[in-house]
């Protein structure tokens, strides 16, 4: 069994420099902790090269820009930590995990004096969010209770942690019922995401996907688009209803984490799935991509 994350060997780069991984803490009362008041990334390095590593140093600096936090460092120096720590871990496959955070210089909702706090972390045994088996018999999703909000009550275009409690609560309902992910809605009820991952759906040539404007326009979503249509795919971003869902042959997620991973049902709804299907092909297909672009 793996290390908890907290008792790990290796290394993170912390503030500039390079911190055993144990000793890499911050103090408990902090305003990221108390008050969600931290971003962060998640991007996935393949044989040593980061996948769209700028693309994710862009969104973690727009991301800071939209909570108010001026990050102490350029996209250049954060760009260059995160392939300096993959060579330092030695690892050719991981995850990485960027996150900038205000500190313990003051507490409480006020933040003109807060100190900002940058840190880099890799780890190789996040093969996939989901487990290989279920990835290729297809996951099974549950309806959440809990909707992605109005972009006038939450920073939908920042990846920030506050919103991310959403995630974790419908994730933990959907595992308690037996299922592998939630759908989620978003507050007019259409359509919105998975916990951690866009969704796409398939009818014959054309693939739809919901229009992101209260959740994340995802890095691996983008390349997903731009990849089925090359292939010649009829792509439409629209407002899908969940009565529209049961419409669609075949259903799938796409995500850093995820990559893209074939949905087998929503509630009890059941796509199509296995080795002969547009999903199978793609989720192949993608790793081809990611591995081609090194």
């Amino acid at each position: 069994m793996n290390n908890t994350f907290d008792n790990r060997e290796g290394w993170i780069w912390m503030n500039g420099s390079f911190v055993p991984w144990k000793n890499a803490t911050s103090h408990i009362i902090n305003q990221g902790l108390h008050y969600a008041s931290a971003v962060f990334e998640g991007e996935r390095a393949y044989n040593g090269k980061i996948f769209k590593s700028k693309e994710h140093t862009d969104r973690l600096f727009k991301s800071a820009e939209i909570l108010g936090i001026n990050i102490p460092f350029s996209k250049e120096e954060i760009n260059k930590a995160k392939d300096a720590l993959l060579k330092k871990m030695n690892y050719l496959n991981c995850y990485v995990r960027p996150i900038v955070w205000r500190g313990s210089a003051q507490m409480g909702l006020a933040t003109n004096n807060a100190d900002i706090h940058v840190a880099i972390a890799v780890w190789d045994d996040w093969a996939s969010y989901f487990k290989i088996e279920d990835r290729l018999e297809g996951l099974k999703l549950i309806t959440s209770p809990w909707k992605r909000p109005s972009p006038e009550t939450a920073p939908s275009n920042a990846k920030a942690s506050g919103p991310y409690v959403i995630c974790t609560m419908s994730k933990e309902y959907a595992e308690k019922k037996g299922y592998h992910d939630a759908l989620m809605l978003d507050y007019r009820n259409y359509v919105a995401e998975g916990t951690g991952a866009n969704i796409f759906f398939i009818k014959k040539n054309e693939i739809h996907t919901p229009i992101p404007d209260c959740f994340l326009n995802g890095i691996t979503r983008q390349v997903v688009i731009g990849m089925v249509q090359n292939q010649g795919f009829n792509l439409v971003e629209k407002y899908i209803l969940p009565n529209e869902i049961k419409n669609y042959d075949e259903a799938f997620l796409t995500g850093t984490a995820a990559e893209i991973t074939p949905i087998k049902s929503i509630d009890d709804i059941n796509y199509v799935t296995g080795k002969n299907t547009i999903s199978y092909k793609l989720m192949n297909d993608f790793t081809d991509l990611v591995n081609s672009s090194l």
